[in-house]
């Protein structure tokens, strides 16, 4: 960079000595909100039920068989709620796709997106497993695993197989307490 000769500084001064500096706005900085806090220890402790669901999704109660897994009601509420489930009188708020995931990522994911849905407060949500065309033996692991999954968790009030244009006998429309 090239040095100012002390000529051009006097005549730059020379040409801006009557100039008055500008006035400061009158303005005030915008309010910035604090960034809220991770609750770690929460997130820890959904974590670790989350695990251990996941763990006993996994364990002995695969063997149980359910005689059908299209419907599910929680005893003591009214059989009605599985007709307006399943003509989608409540909104799907939300929903979970498992297509592509093995038996314990499903399960996991299930449990998380549940736990998610609970702490979101939402009521009506679709899981869809697919129908098991890909798997080995054309067998539907998913369905059947996450249905019965779906069945021992208290948060579940009643779950149906949807209409065809919501998923059919690839998914399932849960309905939370």
């Amino acid at each position: 960079m090239k040095k100012p000769h002390a000529e051009d500084s006097q005549l730059f001064r020379e040409a801006v000595r009557d100039a008055t500096p500008i006035a400061r706005p009158n303005r005030v900085e915008p309010y910035r909100a604090p960034r809220a806090a991770v609750p770690a220890k929460r997130l820890e402790d959904e974590r670790a039920v989350l695990d251990e669901l996941a763990r006993l999704a996994g364990g002995a109660w695969d063997d149980a068989e359910i005689e059908d897994d299209a419907v599910f009601l929680r005893p003591g509420l009214p059989r009605d709620i599985l007709r307006k489930l399943r003509r989608s009188h409540w909104v799907i708020q939300d929903h979970l796709d498992l297509h592509g995931l093995t038996g314990d990522e499903a399960a996991l994911a299930t449990a998380q997106f549940l736990a998610e849905c609970a702490r979101l407060g939402l009521r009506c949500v679709r899981i869809v497993h697919g129908k098991g065309l890909r798997s080995r033996g054309r067998e539907p692991v998913l369905k059947r695993r996450i249905r019965r999954q779906l069945t021992r968790r208290d948060d579940v009030l009643a779950f149906v197989e949807p209409r065809p244009h919501h998923g059919g006998g690839g998914a399932v429309v849960v309905l939370l307490r």
